[in-house]
């Protein structure tokens, strides 16, 4: 028994030094570029609403940039901000893929609408709260010469709902792994890169017949050797709705369990110790293992206390704190959580999203069709 408590001791000081490791790491000075020839590339559904505060945070930036909206043709919110924001917007009408991701085949029409000038290119996703430095925040690496791609990640605000609470639990575990440039997945949501890296990794072909945009250009740029970079102060908010988030939450699983198993078994095993660990300390381990157990998870749901109130907006980290409640009173629900996404997410190939069914295999998608 002493080796097993002494076994999970490690395991949970590992899980606490990896948190502090990322308040540590924190930019203090968190300085930004705003060069010449930033576009910003936007893909949106049919019934987007315009996203009047998403915009009005674009146009807070602190570095300008020209926006590009990809949509399928037939969005009217869109059409209509183009009609009113002409000098900074653009629309650029893909029509309905058929064979591709409906946001990657959007994206690859966005890129062959680049103009010349065109020298820097920032994504971004329609439900994310950008603060008004992220543009700017991007481009510094780049500008600078100190990465070829530049990431942030996702700061999940869930709603007043317990199950919502649960989900943004499990993704903060994610949000706040220590980060390093030869273990960087790009997200999607707020991710930039050069034209020229665009061209190297001939952009609209690594996209071409995938279903995530970030999962590939990630996995093409590790393959091309190239330097992802995050961006630790860049947890960028996104609202999170109760109803749909399990859903939400496995899917992300699968766009890597598709892509890469590789990565998905790693993430597993890591998730799976921790969350067997659990069962052990509950069920054989006693009072000792469990006090070990909860003090690491408020020692964690205090640190990420610290960086939510450092990276975002003061009414966007009180969202984000209802997750913490579950690390402090059930953290081992959180993993259990945690793990049982990742395996049911293994279970099939077939994602749902943005209105499609997609059958995914290595990261193809190879049937498709709208969602009844």
């Amino acid at each position: 028994m002493n080796w097993a408590l002494g076994l999970w001791v490690v395991l949970q000081g590992l899980t606490l030094l990896g948190v502090l490791n990322y308040w540590r790491h924190l930019p203090v000075d968190r300085q930004e570029e705003a060069p010449e020839g930033v576009v910003v590339l936007l893909s949106v559904r049919d019934d987007w609403d315009g996203g009047a505060e998403l915009i009005a945070r674009l146009k807070a930036q602190t570095a300008r940039f020209r926006l590009v909206i990809a949509t399928s043709g037939d969005c009217a919110a869109a059409e209509a901000l183009g009609a009113s924001e002409g000098d900074w917007v653009q629309i650029v009408r893909a029509g309905v893929a058929s064979e591709e991701g409906q946001k990657v085949h959007k994206l690859r029409a966005a890129l062959r609408a680049l103009a010349p000038e065109d020298r820097y290119l920032v994504f971004v996703d329609a439900d994310i709260e950008p603060p008004v430095r992220l543009v700017g925040r991007l481009l510094f690496p780049l500008v600078r010469g100190k990465a070829d791609i530049v990431t942030g990640y996702r700061l999940l605000l869930p709603e007043r709902n317990v199950v919502a609470a649960l989900v943004g639990a499990v993704e903060m575990q994610l949000a706040t792994l220590p980060r390093a440039a030869s273990a960087t997945m790009p997200w999607g949501g707020a991710m930039a890169l050069t034209r020229e890296t665009a061209e190297r990794l001939d952009l609209d072909a690594a996209l071409a017949g995938r279903l995530s945009d970030d999962m590939a250009i990630g996995l093409a740029g590790w393959r091309a050797k190239l330097r992802l970079r995050p961006v630790r102060d860049l947890l960028v908010a996104s609202p999170l709705e109760g109803l749909g988030a399990i859903a939400f939450g496995v899917r992300q699983y699968r766009h890597i369990v598709t892509n890469s198993v590789g990565m998905w078994l790693i993430a597993g095993a890591v998730i799976g110790a921790q969350a067997l660990g659990w069962v052990w300390a509950l069920g054989w381990g006693g009072w000792s293992a469990v006090a070990v157990g909860y003090v690491a998870a408020v020692g964690r749901a205090l640190v990420r206390r610290r960086i939510i109130a450092g990276v975002v907006e003061p009414g966007q980290a009180a969202a984000a704190r209802r997750s913490l409640w579950w690390d402090v009173l059930a953290p081992f629900v959180v993993c259990w959580a945690h793990w049982g996404m990742q395996l049911v997410a293994a279970c099939s190939r077939r994602i749902r999203w943005g209105g499609f069914d997609y059958w995914v295999k290595g990261g193809e998608v190879v049937r498709m069709r709208r969602a009844g």
